[in-house]
């Protein structure tokens, strides 16, 4: 996880915890190439999260890629846009056509990850997520149920905590099971606490809390028909397809995805003296 200043990282997390920006509108093509996710960096954004990008010595940006799953022929990646020194934005990538063509369903949410996803159905499914900072913390799920092509938001506090979701898994439409982990945070309380939901993710209830990791907050190894591997040779991810030719290919994405660059100032022209 990326590491910066208490101060830096609570004033940008107090600053831009849970704000939703918009996604890029592009529609993203594989054609054998790998993907470039598109890069936006406002004034508001490097503000925000104390980021300091001139433009002669622009800051890099990073795609992290944490998570893929699958609904048929509909594919899922989670994960976050950072920087050297801060997540700058959650990124939800979506294809619908097993992997030729990509786009981000859901709104960027500033200085935040995704993580885990789960879909029951070909409809129904959950994204999990935090703010990422000095500390982890007012984590949350996004929701879908018209198969991915729109998410709403929903927090697991009633208030801003530290926090981080270290699994979540769902039954049923309506009921599921979810563990905060809150290690080192400083705040009061139990470091471990469990919490079930009766409403499909919407709100929930504390169950359990202990000083130790439960059991069942312990997320079980990749599985299934796709993966996320990556390749130094090209500097990407790739998300593979097993079929009876083994894995293969079915796209790919840049892990450098740009860069943030504050505007240069264009000097004012100077006006000639009045006579």
């Amino acid at each position: 996880m990326l590491r910066f200043t208490w101060l830096a990282g609570l004033i940008a997390c107090t600053l831009c915890a849970q704000e939703a920006v918009p996604s890029p509108a592009a529609i993203l093509k594989y054609t054998g190439v790998p993907l470039r996710v598109p890069v936006e960096c406002s004034q508001d954004d490097l503000h925000a999260l104390q980021l300091t990008c001139p433009a002669a010595r622009p800051c890099p940006v990073y795609l992290e890629l944490d998570a893929i799953e699958s609904a048929g022929s509909e594919l899922f990646l989670t994960g976050n846009l950072h920087a050297d020194d801060a997540t700058l934005f959650s990124i939800l990538l979506a294809s619908y056509d097993g992997g030729v063509s990509w786009s981000e369903p859901s709104e960027r949410i500033r200085g935040a990850g995704l993580d885990l996803i789960q879909f029951l159905d070909f409809a129904t499914g959950w994204a999990s997520g935090e703010s990422l900072g000095a500390i982890p913390r007012d984590p949350f799920l996004l929701l879908t149920r018209d198969g991915g092509k729109t998410w709403d938001s929903h927090p697991i506090f009633g208030e801003s905590r530290a926090g981080t979701i270290d699994f979540f898994r769902f039954d049923s439409k309506t009921h599921g099971r979810l563990w905060i982990g809150r290690p080192l945070s400083g705040e009061a309380g139990s470091r471990y606490e469990a919490y079930e939901s009766h409403d499909g993710g919407q709100t929930w209830a504390l169950g359990q809390t202990s000083d130790k990791p439960f059991p069942q907050s312990t997320r079980p190894a990749p599985g299934g028909d796709y993966r996320l591997r990556t390749d130094r040779a090209t500097g990407a991810y790739h998300v593979e397809h097993r079929g009876q030719a083994g894995w293969q290919t079915v796209a790919s994405f840049l892990v450098r995805a740009g860069e943030c660059r504050e505007p240069e100032l264009v000097p004012r022209p100077e006006t000639e003296a009045q006579p």
